[in-house]
This record gives C-alpha cells, sequence and structure tokens, in this order.
C-alpha cells in the first residue's frame, strides 16, 4: 500500500461539539476550572484528522495515533461551540502528520502536530491478542 497514493498532502477533516457539562475538566479529572478540558480538546483534535484520512485508507486499514505536540492556549466556557480542523502535511512511509488547529466561537483555543500510522487491522488486532497469552521466559 502506497498511502502517497491514497492521501493527498492539503487534505482537511473537522470535528465540533457543543461544550456540555461532561466535556469539562471537572468532569474528565483534569482540572477544577468548569471549562472545556485538554484531553476533550485533543479527542476533538484527533476525530479532525480521522475525518481528514479515514475515508481514504484501503478496506481493512486503519489509523492509529502515534504522537501528539498540542498547546491548549484559550478556555472555552460550557454552551460555546468548539471546532478542531486537521490537515495532512506529509505522509512518510505509513505514516501521516497533521497540522492541528482548535476553534471556539471568540479564538484559537489550541494548536499543534499529531501523527497517525495506517494498520492492516486484522494484522494488527493479531498482535494486540498474542499479548493476552501467556509469555514463554
Amino acid at each position: 500500500m502506497n498511502l502517497e497514493e491514497c492521501i493527498a498532502l492539503g487534505v482537511q477533516g473537522t470535528a465540533q461539539i457543543v461544550v456540555g457539562e461532561q466535556h469539562t475538566a471537572p468532569h474528565v479529572g483534569s482540572g477544577k476550572v468548569p471549562v472545556l478540558a485538554t484531553p476533550v480538546m485533543v479527542n476533538l483534535m484527533e476525530a479532525a484528522a480521522l475525518d481528514a484520512a479515514e475515508r481514504f485508507l484501503p478496506p481493512g486499514h486503519q489509523s492509529l495515533g502515534t504522537h501528539l505536540d498540542v498547546r491548549h492556549i484559550a478556555a472555552t466556557p460550557v454552551g460555546m461551540q468548539a471546532r478542531a480542523r486537521a490537515e495532512v502535511i506529509a505522509v512518510e512511509g505509513r505514516k501521516l502528520h497533521f497540522k492541528l488547529e482548535a476553534w471556539d466561537d471568540h479564538e484559537l483555543i489550541g494548536d499543534g502536530t499529531h501523527v497517525r500510522v495506517v494498520v492492516n487491522v486484522a494484522r494488527f488486532d493479531e498482535r494486540v491478542q498474542a499479548k493476552l497469552q501467556p509469555r514463554k521466559d
């Protein structure tokens, strides 16, 4: 599989939510201020990356996140929309590199980069299931 033939540079994906209590830092255990939690913003960014790439992958393949470098730079209150955009900026073997941005209704709230690796789902699942077998030390 040649990913460069499947996914063009510049392809973008998006994801959005309206921030609810379930998305706040106290609810997910990442802080005490009731605003959009960093882990939720990161999840939104990963969802945007999935939206950008997954539709182009061959059957039986999917991407898995392997690296995130993200800044959360502004708070978003409950009731406000948060949206993320991911853009494919490089394809390197089985790796997809993304530029990430997240915005609320007023400003940029986060940015960064993300790497996902494309795997054959059946082979990946075999390796994961093998971890459940007793080790032969």
